[in-house]
């Protein structure tokens, strides 16, 4: 009884407490650039773009979490994509479209300036494999499309309330929109094609999400209500349809690549295993790595002494995968020195 009153509690002051309309004009000034400020709101977002660009492009490069934090707080390119979401949920047809284009050429600009960053950095400091900041950023799913989901409902909903709208800047780190363009940068200078597709899928996948999520609650909030103007609500549910149509394909291309991971991770793992099992507990040899690459399996191993007849890994791999697999195998010389030997044991 007492958790239904409170329940009954909530969802009546959250009602209750719906956009407040003397909030409106001090909401559009943070998100529109229009009127007299709009020259220097202009170049305000294109500074910080700028200076987050920089940050973390090299907090990217130098695999900085530190830096790329501090990009995600920088980076003002949240503004106009809430700012379309705002316009989708009020039926501005023309505030859509400008700050449509905002996000459009922020986009360019930040793959640009990332590109001309990695080319000032020599090609030995970047990896595209072995960088965890660069590896994290190309292989988006569908947890990722949850999380800017979620991420974008609290940016609509912290930035929709004056008591809470400077929560904008944690929702910006819970969501990534600049170091994703930055990987594209990056990837795309090195001839990282693939890497840089994945990459900028990442920003499509919390581009969108934000769209659906920020005009879903603005909406839920009661901003077309809220504001004065005249609203169009055939320009509402295009722009609605489109986003639908554009999440389906999105969350399509997300499934088949959360499928095509899970696989992946998958197969590694019984590769390792059947690895593991074919030298047995009493094999001098360590496993250091194994990476499945098609039907192609390298093995690493660090010991030194006779290894167990490939044949039988050849079969073991054969039976747990159902078709051939070739084997190359790598081993390590294992050697350890102390010195001094009299410190030994101390």
């Amino acid at each position: 009884m007492i958790e239904g009153i409170m329940t009954e509690g909530f969802f009546t002051n959250l009602k209750a407490g719906r956009f407040d309309p003397d909030y409106v004009p001090v909401f559009e000034s943070k998100l529109f650039f229009e009127g007299e400020k709009r020259s220097r709101q202009v170049v305000n977002f294109a500074v910080l773009l700028s200076l987050a660009t920089v940050i973390a492009t090299y907090g990217v490069i130098t695999d900085s979490t530190a830096s790329v934090i501090g990009a995600m707080i920088v980076a003002p390119l949240m503004t106009p994509i809430m700012a379309s979401a705002a316009s989708i949920s009020m039926g501005a047809s023309k505030r859509v479209v400008s700050s449509l284009i905002l996000v459009i050429l922020g986009v360019i600009s930040v793959i640009l300036i990332a590109m001309v960053l990695t080319a000032i950095v020599p090609g030995q400091m970047v990896s595209l494999t072995q960088n965890p900041q660069i590896t994290s950023r190309v292989n988006p799913g569908l947890l990722d499309f949850i999380i800017a989901l979620a991420a974008g409902a609290a940016g609509a909903f912290a930035i929709g309330r004056q008591e809470i709208a400077d929560s904008l800047a944690g929702v910006a780190i819970a969501i990534s929109l600049v170091p994703p363009l930055c990987v594209v940068g990056i990837t795309l200078f090195h001839g990282g094609f693939s890497e840089a597709g994945g990459a900028f899928l990442l920003f499509l996948t919390n581009f969108i999400a934000i769209l659906i999520a920020g005009t879903v609650m603005f909406g839920f909030m009661g901003l077309p209500k809220a504001v004065k103007m005249d609203m169009k609500a055939e320009t509402r549910k295009k722009a609605m349809a489109g986003i639908l149509v554009a999440s389906i394909i999105l969350i399509g291309v997300l499934t088949v690549a959360s499928y095509q991971t899970y696989t992946v991770t998958n197969n590694q793992i019984i590769a390792s295993d059947v690895v593991t099992g074919w030298l047995g507990p009493a094999s001098s040899y360590q496993v250091e790595k194994v990476v499945l690459s098609g039907k192609r399996v390298d093995v690493t191993l660090l010991g030194e002494g006779q290894i167990p007849p490939l044949e039988t890994l050849y079969l073991s791999m054969g039976q747990r995968f159902g078709h051939p697999v070739l084997i190359s195998i790598h081993t390590i010389p294992e050697k350890q020195a102390t010195y001094p030997a009299a410190l030994v044991g101390l």
